[in-house]
This record gives C-alpha cells, structure tokens and sequence, in this order.
C-alpha cells in the first residue's frame, strides 16, 4: 500500500546512495526501483531490508506482484474505508505461497477505500474498490481483468460486494481462477485480461463463485465518482483527528538515496515519522500539525518535491526508460522534466488539469494510453521518437487514447 515508516524509508535511502550511485526512482506502482547494483551487494541489500520488514519478493515473475493501496489509508479524512489491514491479511497469507508463484502471467492487484480512486482501480487484474452497501456497509465493489501493455483493456466491474471479512477469500478466488483457466500456451495472450474478455463478467463470476468461494457474494453498488478529477493526493490536505498530509511530486519520479534520506528526516522531526509512495511517482509526509505544514512545504519545495507543482509538472509520469530498463527504446526521464519544464515556460496560465505520460516502449509502464497525452518511444526513420496518443483517461467516460496517424 506504499506505506513506510521514516525507519524503512532512511534505509532504502541509505542502500541508494551506498549501493545505488544514489539514483531512486518512485514507480507507479508505489515501489522504490534502485540502479546499478552490483550482484555480489545484493544479500547485503537484502539483509538491510528485511530487518526493518521490507523485501523484493514477488517483485517479478509469474506471480502476484506488490498490492497498491491509497497512501492514506486509515488517515485520510474522506476514505470509504480503511483498506491497510487487509492488504496486510492477503499479503501474510499468499505472498511467496507457492500454489500463486507460477500463474499463467504476473497478476496485479489493487485494495483501496480512496474516495479519489487514487490506485487507477480500471487498470488493475483485481481491484477492490471501496464502496457503501445500502445494508451491509462499507466494503468493495470486485473489479477485475484490467491491464495495459500492448493489448490495454478495461477491467469490469462483476457487481458483486465484498465483505471486509471476506476479502482473502474473494482474492484468493480471483486468482485461482486466473491459475487454473488462465491461458498459458502463449505470454502475449497470457493475462487475466484474455480469460475475461472471453468469459464475460457473468460467467466469470459463476465460475469464481460456484468452484473458489464458500458462498455466493452479494450485489453491491458501483463505486461513487470522485469530487475531483485528480488522483495523487498533491498539495495539503486534512486528515482525520486534525493532523495535515502533504503531497509533493518528484521530477518524473526520479530522485535520490540522499534526497529520500532527509524526507525521512524531515518527516521525523516535525511530523509523525510516516511517508507514503503514491501510484502517481509521488511521496506524501503524514500527520504534520497545523503550525509545521509551511516548513515542511518549504522544506520539501526546496529538494525540489513540489507540493504546489504546476500542472503540467503535476500530470507527467515517465518509466524507467532506455537509461535502465532492457525493454525501452527511447530516454524518458530527462524528456519528461524537459518537457513539463519547456510548457511552464511557454504556457505560464495554463490551469487545466492534464496528464502526460512519456513511455519508453509499448509495454506501459507509465501508462501512455490512460494519459491526456500519450507518448510511446518508436523508432521513427531508425532515430528515436515517439508515437503521440491522445485523448485518454481513467474514471466516467474512461478510454484509452487514440493514436494521432502519421504523428
């Protein structure tokens, strides 16, 4: 759920800048990705992380990946419900449990009472999303068969309600289902997505709840559309009890050990010693009082983590790019802060809420087809470009931007 401790955060900081050339960069799937490690390092990282209670297991493979979560869960003053304790109960159940470590393809998963959506529920394998039963009360709304990549669709919502009670038991069913009837003679047709477009919501759910749950799950309501159109938690917000939460962006997610060293820091010494990853590349300091919120945004504006980013600053991600990852084709983060840097300077008024999502290949990993504006690193002419992709979005309406021909 991107949730860690000023402790947790300080070491990740710490093998960074030992180990790392103090390169960090926040993903958006709220995980820190560390740079030129050096095999022989590694049981060292290893031994230092697992001491404050972190770890990289399923972090790839054929296996459920890191379960995202809203940052606030449990603080955030307008939450369905709080989400952390069941991701902590389907996390000590199934993760590294081998009957779910050699699935048909990597399943990703999404538990949140977020009020803003803030974990892109639409995108996910499984999604529970929280919502308010007329009669049994605050629960999730069961989503599944999202995913993007080279094939992007939308996840569907099954119309069932999930019980807090019965969250490891409706996960467990899910991607039961997916091991069993996943598609597994070829990776490219491989993710639940596949099986669901197939099936369709009603058989899927006839399956999941005839063969893997002990009863059948209730209808339940859709969930509710936020009262924003922005789902990073930025900026200064009120939590429950009267504490502050302060949301701040990275430059397309890049920073630094030393940099991730003093939020941890600064979060110690004038707030609760809690900072959250968000979905969006972004770190939010918990449970600030009143009288510190100005310093900690000054403090935080000057490592340049911008709580009051422009919006073109505020709506860029960018993958991990050539610079690292094996799979791009193009750079991307110095593109994107080139790009979001060039637009304040052109268009200084510009007010609109706008995404831009700069990808290094077609794989997705910054999510070029949900974005506003989508750019996909190509080869264009045997140099390299990028294919423009416009007018995407998650939420009412949602759909995957088209590409712009010949551009």
């Amino acid at each position: 759920g991107g949730q860690l401790t000023a402790e947790q955060l300080k070491v990740i900081g710490g093998i960074a800048t030992e180990f790392g050339r103090d390169v960090a960069d926040i993903t958006d799937r709220q995980n820190i990705q560390l740079h030129w490690i050096r095999i022989e390092d590694v049981p060292t990282i290893w031994e230092r992380l697992e001491a404050v209670g972190l770890g990289t297991t399923e972090a790839c493979g054929d296996s459920p990946r890191v379960i995202i979560g809203c940052p606030l869960a449990g603080v955030d003053a307008d939450e369905v419900i709080d989400a952390a304790p069941h991701i902590r109960q389907v996390v000590e159940t199934y993760l590294g449990d081998p009957a779910y470590s050699n699935l048909p393809r990597k399943f990703k998963s999404s538990i949140s009472g977020c009020s803003v959506h803030c974990t892109n529920h639409e995108i996910n394998d499984i999604s529970l999303v929280g919502v308010v039963h007329p009669t049994l009360g605050a629960g999730y709304d069961l989503w599944v068969g999202g995913g993007l990549s080279t094939n992007p669709k939308l996840g569907v919502r099954l119309g069932a309600f999930v019980e807090p009670d019965r969250v490891n038991e409706a996960w467990q069913g899910v991607i039961s289902v997916f091991r069993d009837y996943g598609y597994r003679r070829s990776r490219m047709h491989a993710r639940l997505k596949f099986l669901l477009a197939d099936w369709g919501p009603e058989k899927f759910r006839e399956v999941l709840e005839t063969e893997y749950l002990s009863s059948p799950l209730p209808d339940g309501p859709p969930p509710l559309t936020p009262a924003t159109p922005d789902r990073d938690h930025v900026g200064v917000h009120l939590q429950k009890g009267g504490l502050r939460y302060v949301g701040a962006v990275a430059r397309a997610g890049r920073t630094s050990g030393g940099q991730l060293t003093r939020v941890a820091e600064l979060s110690e010494r004038l707030a609760g010693g809690r900072v959250s990853t968000t979905a969006q590349q972004g770190l939010v300091v918990l449970d600030v009082p009143e009288e510190n919120v100005e310093t900690v945004v000054a403090a935080l504006e000057a490592e340049d983590l911008r709580v009051r980013p422009s919006v073109f600053r505020r709506g860029t991600l960018a993958c991990t790019g050539l610079e690292f990852c094996k799979l791009a084709i193009v750079e991307t983060k110095v593109r994107a802060v080139d790009l979001y840097t060039e637009l304040e300077r052109r268009l200084p008024d510009f007010d609109q809420p706008l995404t831009l999502n700069v990808n290094g290949c077609p794989n997705s990993c910054a999510r070029f087809q949900t974005g506003d504006i989508g750019l996909k690193g190509s080869i264009v002419d045997g140099v390299e470009g990028f294919q423009i992709h416009l007018g995407g979005r998650l939420g009412e309406d949602a759909g995957f931007g088209r590409k712009a021909r010949g551009l």
